[in-house]
């Protein structure tokens, strides 16, 4: 019998991500019950493409701190689905809400802060959904690691357009900003632990515990 080349956990992955975008559809075009499936579909978008942005920059952690290796593989998956999730976030908003009208979108985006900060992400992450496959990064050699670590900056743009858009201010702690502030400092924690000093300490802990537990498991 053939094995699969896929692990369970990908599986899991793929499922959620295309079960996901068909929540989406759902939302926008048989969901008669919202009052404005538009907005509705647009935001359940934008906040599924956090989601599995944060989850795939949650990766690496999940095998620094824990060894979970089996997270790597998952990582390039969960990034792909964010973007995925952001490219149809933009199309609503720009073809099925405002139909490509261009007077109305650079007014859109010249006057809304939080839409430029979110088109500024989205082109980031753009760039990286292109560039993620083998080709790209055998031919990028050092430079594909360089230019995928502009993760690091598209997070924290998504996070802060996240904000804006629900009309609070986290600089401030003023407004709606409860789930965004939740997701900054969820960010925020995965990028901390990113710096290789920080990293290189975790490695050591878990060393350490590993060998304490061979030992009491040797002694009894």
């Amino acid at each position: 019998m053939k094995r699969s080349k896929f692990t369970p956990l990908q599986i899991i992955v793929h499922l959620l991500g295309l079960s996901m975008l068909g929540w989406v559809v759902w939302e926008l075009y048989f969901n008669a019950s919202a009052i404005n499936p538009i907005q509705s579909a647009t935001q359940l978008a934008g906040r599924l493409g956090l989601i599995f942005l944060v989850s795939s920059l949650a990766c690496t952690p999940l095998n620094t701190i824990f060894g979970f290796r089996q997270a790597l593989k998952v990582r390039r998956a969960l990034g792909l689905y964010a973007f995925a999730f952001v490219a149809v976030h933009f199309s609503i908003f720009n073809v099925v809400d405002f139909g490509l009208d261009w007077s109305l979108l650079k007014f859109e985006y010249l006057e809304k802060r939080y839409i430029f900060i979110g088109l500024a992400a989205g082109l980031i992450l753009l760039a990286l959904a292109v560039t993620s496959f083998k080709w790209w990064m055998k031919n990028l050699g050092k430079n594909w690691k360089r230019l995928h670590r502009l993760v690091y900056l598209a997070a924290p743009l998504v996070i802060l357009h996240y904000a804006w858009a629900k009309k609070g201010d986290i600089f401030r702690l003023q407004g709606d900003i409860l789930a965004p502030l939740a997701a900054g400092l969820v960010v925020a924690f995965l990028l901390v632990v990113r710096i290789p000093r920080f990293r290189a300490w975790i490695s050591n802990q878990r060393t350490r515990s590993s060998r304490r537990l061979r030992s009491v498991r040797a002694s009894q």
